[in-house]
């Protein structure tokens, strides 16, 4: 893992966090900057939660993060990383805008491990 003081989230951190799967001082530290793309914002918004409370926690922890737009460039890494592997569009996204942002990229998804100049940190849940 660099230096990098940025994180970008993947949807799957910010759902374990709200479910308590994963508790918020194992996930955040004072000297990194959070982030989520605008594909995270979109698939956890729409994930059926289990309850008001929970929904309305998550609505208030997205609201502490920056939402990164999907840009041309981000576009273009994306199309670029579809090419080269078999990966799901939204998470392709995510990991293009990780790149893009010279960020850390948490995820509890495996199968991103394997994708070049990926700095990633992988949460066991």
């Amino acid at each position: 893992m660099s230096g990098s003081s940025q994180v970008i989230l993947d949807s799957n951190i910010v759902i374990y966090i709200s479910q308590q799967k994963l508790s918020i001082d194992e996930v955040f530290e004072d000297d990194k900057e959070y982030a989520i793309s605008l594909v995270t914002y979109m698939e956890i918004l729409s994930y059926n939660f289990l309850s008001k409370k929970e929904e309305q926690f998550v609505r208030k922890l997205l609201s502490l993060f920056r939402i990164i737009d999907i840009t041309k460039v981000i576009a273009k890494e994306v199309i670029k990383l579809k090419k080269k592997r078999k990966i799901k569009l939204p998470d392709a996204i995510i990991v293009a805008t990780t790149l893009v942002e010279n960020a850390i990229l948490y995820t509890n998804d495996k199968q991103l491990h394997s994708v070049e100049h990926l700095n990633i940190r992988y949460f066991e849940c």
